[in-house]
């Protein structure tokens, strides 16, 4: 049977981003192998002036939130200087207590804020506008060292690059690993850096090192089967462990082995998701050994057993 697409509206405000309305434009355009339709709005049919000197013709306007089930927000410039329009603030409660899911790109968390989707929850937005969106809505629990934050129906991220990273996230959660990583390698960018990786690391001087743990972690991503131990890794890497675990922590927010462990529980759901291998199978191909220590792993991270999380899919 075929999947009715979930559909998706892109809220594009005054001075809204163009990487930022873009981002989940692409992402969940309808195509053969995405069960999404997104429409582009805005308060209203007609032109509205961006940022960064453009200008976006919007062909719907509040009625595609009323239409979607999925809400973006892309940020928009001078968020704390220019407010949403009363109408919007007023969609965008009404979308949340119809049940619909309501994601902010970058400072759209700011229209959120306004129409009081974030009080009492966690959020992100921009490193540059934490600190202002914390002051201007002090019952935001802002985080400021993430790349995005998934609190259920409400969703934001920072800067455009981790609206990707909440887009694929989102895929993941709909659709499973397969679909998301297949999506990554479409889009030509990571197929997954966690929530919980800062999103911004001030330093003096650049760190010589990251470009060559990015090259570690692909080379672990095709290499899980195998016995990876942080000697291994930092030993790829050229450093000490000492420096390979500080530095790690710092730009991925996970230790080495942590990392290793949620990729392999990755590689085990994409298997799950798209092969008929046995759940022992699966354990011995990712690296976990035995399906015992699979199904340990599972219910820790995702609360799920491997074969009920099978069985999902399969439905």
């Amino acid at each position: 049977m075929a999947v009715r697409p979930h559909r998706v509206a892109v809220l594009v405000l005054p001075g809204a981003k163009p990487l930022d309305v873009g981002i989940p434009a692409q992402v969940f355009a309808n195509r053969p192998s995405m069960p999404y339709e997104v429409r582009v709005c805005g308060p209203s049919v007609g032109t509205v002036r961006g940022g960064d000197g453009l200008a976006y013709a919007v062909g719907r306007g509040l009625e595609a939130v009323d239409w979607a089930q999925t809400v973006f927000v892309p940020g928009y410039r001078f968020p704390a200087d220019t407010p949403p329009p009363p109408e919007v603030v007023a969609a965008l409660r009404d979308a949340h207590e119809r049940g619909k899911r309501v994601a902010a790109i970058s400072t759209g968390a700011f229209a959120l804020a306004a129409a009081g989707l974030l009080d009492g929850r966690r959020a992100t937005t921009h490193w540059h506008y934490t600190r202002v969106l914390q002051d201007r809505y002090p019952d935001v629990e802002v985080d400021e060292d993430v790349l995005f934050v998934d609190e259920g129906s409400v969703l934001t991220s920072a800067g455009a690059a981790s609206g990707i990273d909440l887009c694929l996230h989102i895929v993941r959660r709909d659709h499973g690993v397969g679909l998301a990583n297949h999506v990554a390698r479409r889009l030509v960018s990571a197929p997954h850096r966690s929530g919980g990786q800062a999103q911004y690391i001030e330093r003096t001087v650049p760190d010589p090192t990251d470009d060559t743990f990015a090259t570690t972690r692909e080379w672990a991503l095709r290499h899980l089967g195998d016995a990876l131990t942080l000697d291994a890794l930092a030993a790829h890497a050229n450093v000490s462990t000492r420096t390979f675990s500080r530095r790690f922590v710092e730009s991925t927010g996970y230790t080495p082995m942590q990392w290793v462990l949620r990729a392999r529980v990755d590689l085990a759901r994409e298997l799950l998701e798209r092969s008929d291998l046995a759940v022992d199978q699966v354990a011995a191909r990712v690296g976990l050994g035995t399906d015992a220590n699979l199904r340990l792993h599972f219910r820790r991270i995702l609360g799920i057993s491997p074969t009920a999380y099978r069985r999902v899919f399969q439905q």
